[in-house]
């Protein structure tokens, strides 16, 4: 029995405990990657109603913002979305576009931007800076 080769209990529980440590931290770490890199469609999609609010009042005149919605600013989007767009304040001279999560890691998380390019994220602190 000298001659014996492997690993004693205590050593693989040893194990197991600093794999379920590093998991217990690694895992909502990368939840909140993910969810993070998620918003950047939200970023970049109302960028894209920005631009296109603004091409909207070029024409317009005096009527500014007034009359606008996301078919008549050329807003499309394609494939699985993990936000809903919407106008949600449009005055002549002012316009809010939101945008709200509804995939299960940005549901509920909510970003606007105006007509002064101000984006703000109106949940704050649900994902870890």
């Amino acid at each position: 029995m000298k001659n014996k080769k492997g690993f004693t209990l205590i050593e693989l529980m040893i194990v197991v405990a600093i794999v379920g440590i590093l998991a217990a931290i690694a895992i909502p770490n990368y939840f909140n990657y993910v969810a993070k890199s998620q918003q950047a469609e939200a970023k970049t999609n109302l960028g894209a109603i920005y631009v296109g609010m603004l091409a909207y009042t070029a024409p317009q005149g005096n009527d500014g913002f007034s009359g606008a919605n996301m078919t008549n600013i050329g807003f499309t989007t394609d494939g699985t979305l993990r936000y809903n767009y919407s106008l949600v304040n449009v005055t002549t001279l002012t316009f809010t576009a939101q945008a709200k999560g509804i995939s299960d890691r940005v549901n509920g998380d909510t970003w606007e931007i105006n007509e002064e390019k101000e984006l703000n994220d109106l949940v704050k602190d649900q994902f870890t800076q």
